[in-house]
């Protein structure tokens, strides 16, 4: 059954002013830095009230990484909403194209990086964000091959492709690197699968 426009006016609502809440965190922390920026000084800005702040961030450091849920499900569905006969790397690949390769260009992402680099507690959080994403990838990689939640080559190929951004980042042609990164990542799983005796229809092709 539909939501009724009540519901989704309400949504919309809750939607709008997290927005507003991660836009002023993130402005204040890029002007004054994220240490001398309190919550009380983000609630003002985003004119809320610190309940209201809490109601919809944690901490004060998942202010900055307001989208990681939506990543961590982005890169889910990639794998487990690829289309029929699509291996898991050109799945990802797909996903690093339509996702990543515009985040590198923005020239935004150079101030952000700063940030979380120069703030110790930045760092230590986006460090436990991305073993999250690597660990949920590699869980959603190993159910849709059948293997092992804790299967080694799950693991490393979610955790080489969650490097991808890194490694575009700053790069004259990041469209080129992500192609390039990836090219590696599916000789890299054929020889795997040659090693195992497996078939070549289930990741790469």
């Amino acid at each position: 059954m539909p939501d009724s426009p009540t519901v989704g006016r309400r949504e919309r609502k809750k939607a709008a002013t997290r927005q507003a809440i991660a836009d002023a965190a993130l402005e204040l922390f890029l002007e004054h830095g994220f240490e001398r920026v309190s919550v009380r000084d983000i609630a003002e800005r985003a004119d809320v009230s610190t309940t209201t702040l809490f109601a919809h961030f944690p901490s004060k450091e998942a202010l900055v990484f307001d989208r990681e849920e939506e990543v961590e499900a982005a890169l889910t569905a990639a794998v487990r909403e690829r289309p029929e006969g699509q291996g898991v790397v050109e799945a990802l690949r797909a996903h690093a194209l339509r996702s990543w390769v515009q985040l590198a260009s923005d020239p935004r992402l150079v101030r952000f990086t700063e940030l979380v680099d120069q703030t110790p507690a930045l760092r230590e959080y986006g460090e436990r964000m991305w073993m999250r994403h690597a660990d949920a990838l590699s869980t959603a990689i190993a159910e849709e091959l059948g293997r092992e939640p804790d299967d080694l080559a799950c693991s490393a190929l979610a955790r080489f492709v969650l490097q991808v951004p890194t490694l575009a980042k700053g790069r004259r042609d990041p469209r080129a690197t992500v192609e390039t990164v990836f090219d590696l990542l599916t000789r890299g799983w054929q020889s795997q699968l040659d090693a195992e005796g497996a078939g070549t229809d289930s990741l790469a092709s």
